[in-house]
């Protein structure tokens, strides 16, 4: 693949990524059911619910009912969870669960951008404390991701604080470019799901990944790109002399932007070693 290294003197850039069968070829958010199973957080019961949520999810996308019902579904039922538990299972499992369903060709895909000299950062409507690790993983800089309400024991609340969906991801990208310095004119996004039309808006050179029915007729209509992607391999099983990005420390900090502060929005972040700024790594959800 021809790669074109960007000239530092100009605004910076970054590709925006979707993570859910953009991604990877799951739900994150639901391909940890049997973990936390196991962990004592969830029943039989709900084990089969998600399994079948999970099904509905990859044979036909989501559209916005189903994806507030999800959001509503998954944010009971983490309700009572304790945080540092769920990281702790997540952390165990990642790479057993995560790894396998990576797409080779969304791998290469961002070691690209990275060559290049854009920002990688991952966009997902899946909690944070599933994202951020995930980010970790496929050396993303930062991730834009769900927040769920802790209360004072350390527990989710069942409450959403910050729901990273829709417009929402699209303003979440527009406060980023703006404390960041990004062109968004010269950014690129890539995304399955037509809910995620106004980030796609939001950038330069939009891509549909996996389209759903609607995103594939609404990037027919713009002239978007279209990609397929279908080839999950274990990023340790890719091809010889690939390595991607060295991970990073995600770091809590305060999201830019009033309209984000007031939302209870916060980046994570991670600025991938030897960037060409010579910045340190810092912490997106």
């Amino acid at each position: 693949m021809l790669c074109v290294v960007e000239n530092h003197s100009l605004p910076r850039t970054a590709a925006f990524f979707d993570l859910d069968k953009t991604v990877i070829a799951k739900s994150s958010a639901l391909t940890f059911s049997k973990s936390f199973y196991h962990g004592g957080l969830i029943n039989r019961r709900a084990v089969l619910r998600t399994a079948y949520t999970q099904f509905v999810f990859l044979a036909g996308g989501a559209d916005h009912d189903q994806m507030e019902r999800m959001r509503k579904y998954l944010s009971s039922l983490c309700k009572g969870w304790n945080v540092e538990q769920v990281k702790e299972i997540v952390a165990g499992t990642l790479h057993d669960l995560i790894d396998p369903i990576i797409y080779d060709e969304a791998a290469s895909l961002i070691e690209h951008h990275h060559t290049a000299g854009r920002d990688v950062v991952i966009v997902s409507s899946s909690g944070a404390e599933v994202v951020e690790p995930i980010g970790e993983l496929l050396g993303a800089d930062r991730v834009v991701a769900t927040r769920l309400v802790v209360g004072e024991d350390g527990c989710f609340t069942g409450e959403v604080e910050y729901y990273a969906y829709g417009p929402t991801k699209a303003e979440a990208v527009k406060d980023l470019a703006a404390s960041e310095g990004y062109d968004l004119g010269r950014c690129y996004a890539y995304s399955d799901s037509v809910t995620d039309v106004p980030m796609l808006e939001a950038v330069g050179h939009p891509h549909a990944v996996n389209p759903d029915r609607t995103l594939r007729r609404e990037a027919a209509s713009r002239g978007w790109p279209v990609l397929v992607f279908n080839r999950p391999v274990r990023l340790k099983q890719r091809i010889p002399g690939f390595a991607m990005p060295p991970r990073p420390t995600l770091l809590a900090a305060a999201a830019a932007g009033a309209a984000a502060v007031a939302a209870g929005l916060v980046w994570y972040a991670g600025r991938r070693r030897g960037a060409a700024a010579g910045t340190r790594l810092r912490g997106g959800g």
